[in-house]
This record gives C-alpha cells, structure tokens and sequence, in this order.
C-alpha cells in the first residue's frame, strides 16, 4: 500500500477524484494527508468529509520559499508520505525540494504537455486552432511542468467550445486518468528511465485520430 499525501490550493476537484478512488477495495494507495498551502481551500472540506487528516501549510507565513517548503516536508514526514499528488497546488515547488522527493511527485496539467505548459492552457489551445488537446499525468521535475509522462487523455476541439466548455470536458479526463496513474506507479509498474515513463504491461491504441472528420469529396 502507498501511502500518499495531496497537496491543494482550491476546491480540491482531482483531490475528490483520488479520494473516491483510494476508497475502492483493492485500490493500491491510500491518502494519509491532504495538505493546503491555502487555509481557504475548498478541498479541505472534502478531506474532511472522507475522514483523511488535513493541515495547513500557508507560505505567506514563510520569509521565503526555502522556509516554506522545509515547512512543508516536514509536515509530510509527519504523516509518513511516502508519495506525494500535486492536485491543484498552484505553487511552483523549488528543485531542492523536487529532487528531496525525485520520482514521487505526480502532477496533472490540463494540456497535452510539452505543449501549454503554465496557465490559461484552454484559452491559448483555442487561440492557436489545435484540433485536439487534453491533459497528462507527468511526474514533477524543477522545470515548470516537464517531466516523465505517465498518461495522456485528449479530445477533439469543437468550434462551438469556449475556454470554460473545453476546460469542464478536459476536467472529466483528468478525473479518470489522475487515479489510474496513481494506481500504476502504487502496482510498481511505472519505471522512470532518463525522462520517459516505461509503463509495464500496457497496450496501445493501434488507430489514430482525426479531427475534423475526412469529410468525401
């Protein structure tokens, strides 16, 4: 069983999604933790809700973000994280800190990653005309953004989206694909080999996608 600790800042949405999944028989991790940088955080209630522990970590009381993240790994090694999900923690997290917990931090983007790494991923996946875009489930590296894939869900772009329609679609990927990571890596199946993500014992889609339809001339 892993023993993982959530961090969040906001209402907590792929949090929910981790906890609906850590409460299936069977699932191979628990959440031992979910830890808020934000004393405000939505998700915190939801924690509650589903009797996992919760702590604030706020960094506004930290002179810097060196002090907050000691801060903060020692709040972890209170509940004896052995893994750590990023799930809406909206602070960029300093390479000392990455490399202190090297290969057991998973984060999800909402974009197909490398391309929108940062923020308003829908908005700037609309203004560039893409077809498809999506989300990844990658594990953290110092570089914003960037590290080893886990998995990839992406969808077709309809014309009739808006940033708020496209983002709501993208959101329900994440849910599926944030747990099924986690539970990859909790089944030891995952092998981190230089920046890709060997994943053991998968199968591939054989078909490719096309967007819009080949439509007959």
């Amino acid at each position: 069983m892993l023993d993982v600790a959530v961090l969040i800042s906001g209402r907590g949405s792929n949090l929910q999604a981790l906890i609906d999944a850590c409460a299936e028989e069977g699932f191979p991790a628990r959440i031992v933790a979910v830890i808020a940088n934000n004393p405000g955080a939505g998700g915190l209630d939801k924690a509650k809700v589903a009797n996992i522990p919760t702590s604030v970590v706020n960094h506004r009381d930290f002179e810097d973000r060196e002090a907050f993240e000691n801060a903060l790994d020692a709040e972890l090694k209170k509940y004896k994280a052995k893994f750590i999900c990023l799930a809406g923690f909206m602070r960029l997290l300093d390479a000392r800190f990455v490399n202190r917990w090297k290969d057991r931090i998973l984060n999800i983007h909402p974009s197909l990653l490398p391309s929108f790494k940062g923020l308003h991923t829908q908005e700037r996946a609309l203004e560039s005309g893409v077809r498809f875009t999506g989300c990844t489930v990658h594990i953290v590296r110092p570089e914003m953004d960037d590290g080893p894939i886990i998995l990839q869900a992406a969808l077709a772009v309809d014309p009739e989206d808006d940033a708020d329609s496209l983002s709501n679609k993208v959101l329900e990927l994440e849910h599926l694909i944030y747990p099924e990571s986690l539970k990859l890596i909790a089944l030891g199946r995952v092998r981190i080999s230089g920046n890709r993500a060997i994943i053991e014992e998968a199968d591939y889609p054989k078909k490719g996608l096309i967007s819009p339809d080949l439509i007959p001339k």
